[in-house]
């Protein structure tokens, strides 16, 4: 299992800077709006510090993280939803993407062109999330209509089934006429799962990615609106030089980076905190396996059960499930070894309604 980030922005606000900081790819930054025209797609690691600790005594073939997948569309400008810009059209390029990463320009720079002449966060996160309802909203209307339709000929099994979805819809364009995100209206998982096939950008989690200048680290003035705006509306913060993500990420070892970091008086990247952010929203977590052959990390829906995360290894593994032996990924490192881990009494036997922890270091019993 893997997760999607789809990263909107006005043009030239440090969109695809952080792009090509967490792809390291290579992709077109120039200083004009949208030159980003077709979508960037890149893979990414899940950083776990996990893996390499457990790799240092099984000595496996290859080591194989998590994975998460960012995809950066061109800049939007207001009246995008109309085809001002280069129109909504890039925005299907992310219906499917899990959590929405909003890039948001919080520094001054007369040398950095802003769309608009003007850095002001607050109106700039309005332009886009208004036109990110208007396309929403487009979505919406038409499904109504189509069930509007249904509805002059429908038997009462039929009128059981719309009626709901139909006043869910008419709630839903309400709200998304105004520029209201569907997420502002508090919908319940059964609401969510009734308008799910419709994919939604507005309806996913959000997280405001606050582009600061690579010399001030801290809040100003511009990250403080963001953070009061997403306290109002549910959203997430977290704050990055994109610039400076850049040049760590173009440094050749771990080691340059890391020394990199502890010179500016950071534990992490801004990147790592983006990833992680993007994880614990979704209520994902990691489980662990290990052998000669390889140590990886397997991304889960936490509170899964032992069958359910056997079957995201295999189909087989799920239907045969007989039962687990678990470690505590921590407890096992410190022993050096799952032989050691045994004698010491660290490991466990579980059944099927065994709820796999976040670190669980797992090896599976089943029958063909």
């Amino acid at each position: 299992m893997s997760f999607s980030i789809g990263i909107v922005g006005l043009p030239n606000v440090g969109k695809s800077t952080l792009f090509k900081a967490l792809t390291q790819q290579s992709v077109d930054i120039q200083n004009y709006p949208f030159c980003t025209i077709e979508p960037n797609v890149g893979i990414v690691t899940v950083p776990d510090e996990r893996l390499e600790k457990l790799a240092s005594f099984y000595h496996p073939k290859k080591i194989v993280p998590a994975i998460v997948e960012f995809l950066d569309i061109a800049g939007l400008v207001k009246g995008a939803s109309k085809g001002e810009g280069l129109g909504n059209k890039f925005l299907e390029n992310i219906r499917q993407t899990k959590v929405i990463c909003h890039v948001v320009r919080c520094f001054d720079n007369s040398d950095i062109i802003h769309v608009t002449g003007n850095v002001n966060p607050v109106d700039d996160i309005e332009t886009i999330e208004v036109e990110l309802a208007l396309s929403d909203l487009e979505i919406v209307s038409k499904r109504k209509d189509n069930l509007s339709k249904q509805l002059k000929a429908a038997d009462k099994e039929t009128l059981k089934k719309i009626t709901p979805l139909l006043a869910l819809l008419t709630k839903l364009e309400e709200a998304l006429k105004k520029g209201l995100a569907a997420r502002s209206l508090g919908f319940s998982e059964e609401e969510i799962k009734m308008v799910s096939d419709l994919a939604l950008i507005t309806l996913k989690k959000q997280i405001y990615c606050c582009n600061v200048d690579e010399n001030f680290l801290e809040d100003n003035l511009f990250v403080k609106q963001v953070r009061e705006i997403a306290e109002k509306n549910g959203s997430a913060v977290v704050v990055i030089s994109c610039q400076l993500e850049s040049e760590i990420a173009d440094l050749s070892s771990e080691s340059e980076k890391k020394e990199f970091l502890k010179n500016l008086g950071l534990a992490e990247s801004g990147l790592n905190k983006l990833i992680k952010l993007g994880y614990e929203m979704l209520d994902f977590q990691t489980f662990l396996t290990g052998g000669e052959d390889e140590v990886r990390a397997w991304t889960f829906v936490k509170g899964a059960l032992a069958p359910e995360t056997a079957g995201i290894i295999h189909s087989d593994f799920e239907k045969g499930f007989i039962k687990a032996e678990v470690f505590n990924w921590k407890e096992l490192y410190e022993a050096g070894s799952e032989l050691a881990a045994r004698e010491k009494g660290l490991m466990k036997i579980v059944g099927r309604d065994y709820v796999v922890q976040d670190g669980d270091v797992m090896h599976y019993l089943f029958k063909a």
